[in-house]
């Protein structure tokens, strides 16, 4: 099993120039390499392969502003994406699927994108990690490599993969490690059954005679904040306006909710695993908000 933890990074000037370089040359690639695909699919009615793609976009001058490992996992995620495709237009050939799949577009110009660095890349040196670059960034910019500091709560050895995510304005590293199975559950007939809300966020009843209510009263005044402040900024400027300050904003109230979202889904497993109860139905209403 696999599990992933990420963390904000905060570091020089030179390091982050040095992050969103890369981030942005990735951007550039998928692009690229979205292009071909394409136009493949489109004049010949083939897809690419993994080893296709390399091939052709091995001379390209993004992929060489890139580390060889860190741009074949870039292009090897366009090959995913059209993959999906692929499968998801038999099913509506089939008659399975109701909204007709969109071929992959392009990623937005002038924009970022993820970079993952498998974990025999990076080393470890005196509690930091050594990213290295291509040679074409030390060509450049006479740089080859970028120091972060390590997590003292994670095991470098078990990591796998390390990803520099952009988003909002903001750099993040992901760490995705091998962690060992979960024990086997004993199997029961007990059910929990979940009634989302919004002052009583998650309703809780189970066939065990216990019942308990997770309050969603934070989680909503975050909420409200968030949008008064985004109002407040946005006032008397055109629809689409954004900047720095709603870039943090929007991804600080993002980090808020995903944490509250993990720490609710944790004490439900907890309590499930503490009460003998394996099954969990969760109510779904489409558009209920909106009714």
């Amino acid at each position: 099993m696999y599990g992933c933890q990420q963390h904000f990074i905060t570091t020089t000037a030179e390091n982050r120039a040095i992050i969103e370089f890369i981030c942005s040359e990735a951007n550039k690639l998928t692009n690229c390499g979205i292009y071909y695909c394409r136009q493949i699919l489109f004049k010949a009615g083939k897809y690419l392969t993994n080893a296709d793609l390399d091939k052709i976009m091995k001379t390209n001058v993004h992929f060489k502003a890139m580390r060889s490992a860190c741009a074949q996992q870039t292009l090897h995620g366009v090959i995913e994406s059209f993959k999906s495709y692929k499968a998801l237009s038999k099913l509506y050939k089939k008659g399975q699927l109701a909204i007709k799949p969109r071929v992959p577009s392009y990623r937005k110009k002038g924009g970022l994108a993820v970079v993952s660095y498998p974990a025999r890349w990076v080393k470890l040196i005196k509690g930091h990690l050594k990213f290295t670059l291509g040679k074409q960034v030390k060509a450049w910019f006479g740089i080859d490599h970028f120091i972060l500091p390590m997590p003292s709560n994670l095991d470098f050895k078990s990591i796998k993969e390390y990803r520099f995510v952009p988003r909002n304005g903001c750099l993040y590293l992901e760490f995705v490690y091998e962690r060992p199975a979960s024990e086997q559950v004993q199997s029961t007939d007990e059910v929990l059954g979940i009634d989302p809300g919004l002052n009583n966020w998650l309703t809780c009843v189970s066939t065990t005679g216990k019942s308990f209510i997770l309050d969603g009263r934070k989680v909503k005044s975050q909420n409200q904040w968030y949008n008064k402040r985004v109002a407040a900024i946005k006032k008397g400027k055109s629809k689409d306006y954004w900047d720095e300050t709603l870039a943090y904003l929007t991804d600080k109230r993002n980090r808020q909710m995903r944490d509250n979202v993990n720490k609710a889904a944790r004490f439900i497993v907890n309590w499930c695993l503490s009460n003998d109860v394996i099954t969990v139905v969760f109510g779904w209403n489409k558009r209920n908000k909106d009714s």
